[in-house]
């Protein structure tokens, strides 16, 4: 006898404890907090393709700027340099490397860089520069969604465990009953969504400092690497002069 009753609490122990495995907390929900957790799953999904995309991109970016760094101080004929990568650039540095070639080349095909070497500096340093906006922009495209997951995704947590709570507290109204057995699963759904919005906006905030980060630095590569350049372009007017 005493080991059939063992048994039995045994078995409902089991049955307790897989009442309350997120699976069954996410079907047994209700319909509000099953769209919340829906929309973080979503959102936490989204946020990791874009970490990996923008990871990937990132370090792929970097290797290639070192390479044609490499390539463009080896001392070699900028021209020459330019008819490699100035059809089809392949990096952000190599677009603001052909774009200003571009400008310059047009103005020597019109005779203008001796006559009006300031005006062709200018041009050519905002045209650099307006590449290298361009190429950034590109390159930030969906980071901001990383910052509106990691600072909404909480809130959005939030809202499907107070939807749950007041769930279980009409649950207890309408049973009269004050037990925690009662209570516990609609609790433990509630909570489970502000788990969710927790897991989706931990890693969007840390990957989005983490990538703005790195991003800042490679955009002040790009500068840098576009005021040596207008430098070199402005030894070469003053010799021409």
């Amino acid at each position: 006898m005493e080991s059939t009753v063992v048994d039995l609490d045994a078995a409902q122990g089991m049955m307790d404890a897989a009442e309350l495995s997120i699976w069954h907390l996410f079907v047994q929900a209700d319909w509000v907090v099953k769209t919340v957790m829906f929309i973080l799953i979503g959102a936490s999904i989204w946020c990791w393709a874009i970490i990996f995309e923008k990871v990937t991109r990132v370090r792929k970016m970097q290797r290639m700027a070192a390479k044609f760094e490499d390539a463009f101080w080896s001392g070699g004929a900028l021209d020459d340099l330019y008819d490699r990568v100035g059809q089809y650039p392949a990096d952000p540095m190599s677009s603001v490397f052909a774009a200003a070639m571009r400008e310059w080349r047009r103005a020597a095909s019109r005779g203008l860089g001796n006559k009006h070497g300031a005006n062709l500096q200018e041009r050519i340093e905002r045209v650099m520069h307006v590449t290298v906006s361009r190429e950034m922009e590109k390159m930030e495209k969906y980071l901001s969604f990383l910052a509106s997951v990691g600072s909404s995704a909480p809130f959005i947590g939030l809202l499907g465990t107070v939807w749950g709570i007041m769930n279980s507290f009409t649950s207890i109204a309408a049973s009269k009953q004050t037990s925690l057995a009662v209570v516990a699963p609609g609790i433990a759904e509630a909570l489970f969504a502000t788990a969710l919005g927790l897991l989706a906006a931990i890693p969007a905030t840390i990957a989005y400092n983490k990538i703005s980060t790195d991003l800042g630095r490679y955009a002040g590569r790009l500068e840098a690497f576009a005021n040596e350049f207008s430098a070199i372009i402005s030894r070469q007017l003053d010799e021409e002069d």
